[in-house]
């Protein structure tokens, strides 16, 4: 009975490889993380100057029209 005890615990401390699923999941959260990290840098970029002279231009034609 002692040897079925041993066989025992050494398959517990056998570490278990990854399933395929997860390593799907651990790419997906890699991946997310990714996308967050450049959309946060994208949220934060300045707004281009040729942008927002289009913008003032069609707020200024709105209030011309009222």
């Amino acid at each position: 009975m002692e040897g079925a005890t041993v066989l025992s615990m050494a398959k517990k401390a056998t570490p278990k490889r990854p399933s395929a699923l997860d390593d799907a999941r651990l790419r997906q959260q890699a991946i997310g993380a990714q996308l967050r990290s450049m959309f946060e840098e994208v949220v934060n970029e300045p707004v281009p100057t040729d942008f927002l002279d289009i913008l003032r231009r069609a707020d200024s034609e709105d209030t011309d029209k009222s």
